[in-house]
């Protein structure tokens, strides 16, 4: 559960929110009375969020990332060399 914060608090303090931020990678939420509530979030985490979400909009992608997961946790992948990987892909100079 991300940490909450008052918006009088957010702005008094906003140095301690924004190293809150940075070091538990978690959103702290500024609620303000009578208005939508916002997060702070570092760059980087709300980038990875971004990109997720990009990845899964597509079903044919979402099902190949399902799948690759699905062998990483069965440790089923074998661990491949450049020149491996550049034939599986026709990519290899010949």
């Amino acid at each position: 559960m991300p940490n909450q914060i008052n918006y009088t608090e957010a702005c008094n303090n906003f140095d301690k929110i924004y190293e809150e931020a940075i070091n538990s990678r978690e959103p702290v939420v500024v609620n303000r009375e009578g208005a939508e509530s916002v997060s702070i979030i570092p760059t980087a985490e709300l980038n990875s969020i971004i990109e997720t979400a990009y990845l899964f909009q597509s079903p044919e992608n979402v099902a190949r990332l399902l799948d690759a997961l699905q062998r990483v946790k069965a440790k089923t992948n074998q661990p491949q060399s450049i020149d491996e990987l550049r034939k599986n892909f026709g990519l290899d100079k010949e």
